[in-house]
């Protein structure tokens, strides 16, 4: 992994010439994304971001954090925040920022730690990477929790991205879960290796949280068929 996108938002931090950010998947075109939009305040954050940290309580979590918003913000306000990302460089920028506790680490490598709030956050289903493996990733979120403790993630259903046949249904893919994307992220005339990035539908997460053990409940629905939920 060349960290492009953990160098772009360190880039960014540290004013070293940033540019912005290209990202293009197998089912859309090259789209070009302001780095400085992943380090807007609490204001600046879409509702279902801002709702999402007015339910946050007691120890958290913060996984895939970027340029640490979201965890800065929490910090701010008082709370017990442990904010991690595969991005060497994004935690290089959170704390340089003033987050005081980051590390670079990937979920599965989390042990021997309980949470109250653990957050995914901008698409966390992303994480998941295929809907195979969320089974997997669920289980080791369920593992993380204190008693009565809360995941709160989001996510889109993004069939409206498929054209429609004449009988109203989407031309989605045969051969696997619409949502299954490949992204590809370009900085700086650099471009990264591939990688899965997965988007749920609400009752695809809700059905894969019922399978694991845990309740999922709708929380909010934003402007563009994103979604946030709690699952406990």
């Amino acid at each position: 992994m060349k960290d492009l996108f953990g160098q772009a938002i360190l880039d960014f931090q540290t004013n070293n010439s940033p540019e912005d950010l290209f990202t293009e998947t197998n089912i859309s075109e090259l789209d070009e994304m302001s780095v400085a939009y992943l380090f807007r305040n609490y204001n600046e954050m879409p509702k279902l971001e801002k709702k999402a940290l007015q339910l946050t309580k007691g120890k958290v979590l913060d996984i895939g954090c970027g340029a640490g918003s979201h965890s800065l913000y929490l910090q701010e306000k008082g709370f017990d925040v442990t904010s991690i990302d595969i991005s060497e460089n994004a935690i290089k920028a959170c704390e340089i920022r003033g987050l005081q506790n980051t590390k670079v680490q990937n979920i599965v490598e989390v042990e021997n730690e309980k949470f109250d709030t653990i957050l995914l956050l901008m698409n966390g289903t992303g994480i998941f990477e295929t809907l195979a493996k969320t089974s997997k990733y669920l289980q080791k979120l369920k593992s993380l929790l204190n008693p009565n403790g809360q995941i709160l993630i989001d996510s889109s259903d993004i069939i409206y991205m498929f054209d429609k046949d004449d009988d109203g249904s989407f031309q989605v893919p045969a051969d696997g879960y619409y949502g299954e994307l490949t992204f590809t992220i370009c900085y700086k005339n650099e471009t990264e290796e591939p990688f899965p990035w997965l988007y749920l539908d609400y009752n695809t997460l809700q059905n894969a949280a019922f399978a694991n053990g845990l309740q999922c409940e709708l929380i909010l629905e934003g402007n563009h068929f994103d979604y946030l939920a709690k699952l406990f």
